[in-house]
């Protein structure tokens, strides 16, 4: 968390988010009224943080690592749009630090090069699609930094998205995991793409799958910028 993040907690009234995330700042919370509640209510949660807003309480909505990035900013600045004008709250958008970003830093440097996210959840994007931005990713070369890669209900996406980059990328593609990025209890794995099947991965696991010219030095991931060294 960043600085600027943790003051917009102190400075705030209520604070609203997913269950499991205000656990992991229970400790920042004091004796805060909080509004949380589970998995797929995101809608009817940041809702009552609008209301709670309009009603002239400071408010401050969390998610993990950024709001921006698969997190509850776009719903929640979408929501305040549908405020009568008159009535509507100021919003502020404070940056955090995504998953990618942290497990890449856990991994050396991985995302030195071009690079794109993609979640392999697909409760709002349609597998197929998911499929293709994949493929696209694949091809154009990019570093390819996974959310959400498995779960009960999805087990076999990742070793699906493996197949889709392997047909563009070597066997020996390195590939890192880092599992609760940036939390207590943080590991980190690195293998390649051939051997990714083998590897413990799971929901709370983010994949960074390198490029054509990722390579591993001493254990780490090194993505080169093009710098002559």
């Amino acid at each position: 968390m960043t600085p600027k993040a943790v003051k917009a907690l102190e400075d705030s009234d209520i604070i609203v988010g997913y269950n499991t995330y205000i656990a992991l700042v229970r400790d920042l919370i004091g004796d805060k009224e909080v509004v949380g509640n589970g998995m797929r209510q995101e809608v009817d949660r940041c809702q009552k943080a609008v209301d709670l807003a309009v009603e002239g309480h400071k408010v401050a909505v969390i998610s993990s690592g950024d709001p921006g990035v698969y997190g509850m900013a776009g719903l929640v600045l979408e929501l305040v749009e549908k405020v009568d004008r008159e009535k509507r709250p100021s919003c502020e958008i404070i940056p955090g630090l995504t998953a990618a970003n942290t497990a890449a830093a856990a991994l050396g440097a991985p995302l030195m090069h071009d690079y794109a996210v993609i979640s392999l959840s697909d409760l709002m994007t349609p597998w197929d699609l998911i499929k293709r931005r994949a493929r696209l990713a694949a091809e154009g070369d990019f570093v390819i930094a996974i959310y959400n890669p498995k779960s009960r209900g999805r087990a076999t996406y990742l070793d699906q998205i493996r197949d889709i980059v392997l047909e563009y990328r070597k066997p020996e593609t390195p590939v890192g995991i880092v599992r609760k990025a940036g939390r207590p209890g943080m590991s980190t794995t690195v293998t390649t793409l051939e051997k990714l099947p083998e590897a413990d991965v799971d929901m709370q696991s983010t994949v960074i799958i390198g490029n054509s010219n990722t390579y591993v030095a001493d254990g780490i991931m090194i993505t080169p910028r093009g710098y002559k060294v």
